[in-house]
């Protein structure tokens, strides 16, 4: 049930559409687009979903993909509030979960500070949901106590510390926006020890069109390069890579898989 008093007045929604498969939006998200006076949506979140708004209601593209032309983000915090007051309730639908590196609790808080009144609607995390389509769990007993999932790209386009950070820990590592910069983080993980950690990129998870590519993490950008990987993608470096299934689109390059003994 909303936790607002009344659908007459300008609020927001924040919505995260899940990892790409329609099938995997959320009964909430399906009720809230049917409610929304107007949607602004992402490049990331599924086109398909937007058969669930309601007929008449405004449907505003704004971008937020590398490489295509985009809102940014003070113009898109200002899209927010003109259109609550001008329509009443915002839908903002953005990829994957809006609080895992979406900035959505960003948006909320710019809305919060102009009055609007502000929720959130959870969608599952292509950190988690996009290893797991190709097999990959992101903690497996034996293989992994653990996972971190990070940002390659700071918000001012530079490589994040916290890569380096991964690189000393032995958990899982999921690695979002990170394709741009896989030369700079295989260097990194391979100055820390890890250049033959077992390591996949999965492009468009949990979609069609996925693509896999697996091996250790010093060959990465050569086998991405020639299956000609590109983004969305995540990144995930650990012993849990080893699991993925060698028939999730491009085949895997690793001969051997972990059998359920060996992490057992």
């Amino acid at each position: 049930m909303s936790n607002f008093p009344s659908p007459l007045l300008p609020r927001l929604t924040v919505l995260g559409a899940g990892p790409g498969d329609p099938e995997l939006f959320t009964l909430k998200g399906v009720r809230v687009l049917g409610e929304a006076d107007v949607v602004l949506y992402d490049a990331l979140a599924n086109n398909d979903l937007l058969r669930y708004v309601r007929p008449g209601a405004p449907q505003v593209f704004v971008g937020k993909r590398r490489g295509m032309r985009s809102y940014g983000q003070d113009e898109i915090n200002a899209l927010i509030v003109d259109s609550a007051r001008r329509y009443g309730h915002v839908v903002r639908l953005k990829g994957g979960d809006p609080f895992v590196f979406g900035r959505g609790r960003e948006e909320m808080l710019y809305a919060e500070q102009h009055g609007l009144l502000t929720d959130y609607v959870p969608g599952i995390s292509s950190a988690v949901a996009a290893a797991g389509s190709v097999g990959i769990p992101v903690t497996h007993r034996g293989a992994s106590e653990g996972f971190q999932v990070i940002t390659a790209t700071t918000a001012t386009g530079e490589l994040s510390a916290a890569v380096t950070e991964a690189a000393r820990s032995r958990t899982t590592s999921v690695i979002l926006m990170g394709l741009s910069q896989l030369e700079r983080i295989v260097e990194i993980f391979s100055q820390n020890g890890q250049s033959e950690v077992p390591a996949a990129i999965v492009q468009n998870g949990t979609l069609a069109t996925a693509r896999l590519v697996t091996g250790p993490v010093a060959q990465l950008p050569e086998r991405a390069a020639a299956a000609g990987l590109g983004a969305p993608a995540i990144i995930i470096i650990g012993e849990v890579a080893r699991l993925a299934k060698a028939d999730a689109g491009v085949p895997t390059v690793f001969s051997e898989l972990l059998s359920y003994a060996e992490v057992a």
